[in-house]
């Protein structure tokens, strides 16, 4: 761990770790991405931070509430810790509407108060999504590197990401990435 606190892979939910349904809020129509736990568990393993940053605006629409996204989260953290022993760190969502405030992806405020909240080093971080917001909310907060998985909407955004963005299949293939680079600097 550096002097400035702990090195993360921040990562959005749908169309990352689990497949987007659109507007996901129960349990029940939760499935992960294949390799997404083990993938989680080797992060875990090498000393990374875990934290979810996800866009929920549902809650704004009135399609399901704040307690029902919560709810949600704990039920994926238990499922991840029976998959894979592995517990997230953090798990951060906005449930605004786009341009209602200051925490939405792609601006910076969830990353940020991740960072606050869990004593991260985002310039030795990581920001992962489907979505080119994502790797933009990685890169307005300053984390080390940005990637842009091609699952859920990926493919599509793929041509949208920033330059600077590294693109791969999924999550198994960023965590290996990440591995891979960590490796060369820690």
């Amino acid at each position: 761990m550096s002097a400035l606190g702990r090195p993360a892979v921040l990562m959005d939910r749908d169309g990352t770790i689990n497949h987007d349904v659109g507007y996901l809020w129960r349990w029940e129509d939760f499935r992960w991405i294949a390799g997404a736990p083990e993938a989680l568990a080797a992060l875990s393993r090498a000393g990374f931070a875990l934290a979810v940053i996800t866009n929920q605006s549902g809650v704004a629409r009135g399609f399901y509430r704040d307690e029902d996204v919560l709810a949600l989260h704990r039920s994926i953290q238990a499922d991840l810790k029976a998959r894979a022993g592995v517990d997230l760190d953090g798990w951060y969502h906005c449930p605004h509407l786009p341009d209602a405030c200051s925490c939405r992806k792609p601006k910076p405020g969830l990353i940020e108060r991740a960072a606050s909240e869990l004593g991260l080093d985002l310039s030795a971080s990581y920001m992962i999504g489907d979505k080119a917001a994502d790797a933009q909310a990685g890169l307005n907060a300053g984390v080390h590197r940005t990637i842009l998985v091609r699952t859920g909407c990926g493919r599509q955004e793929e041509a949208e990401r920033p330059p600077q963005t590294a693109a791969v299949d999924d999550l198994t293939a960023a965590a290996a990435l990440i591995l891979a680079e960590a490796g060369d600097v820690r």
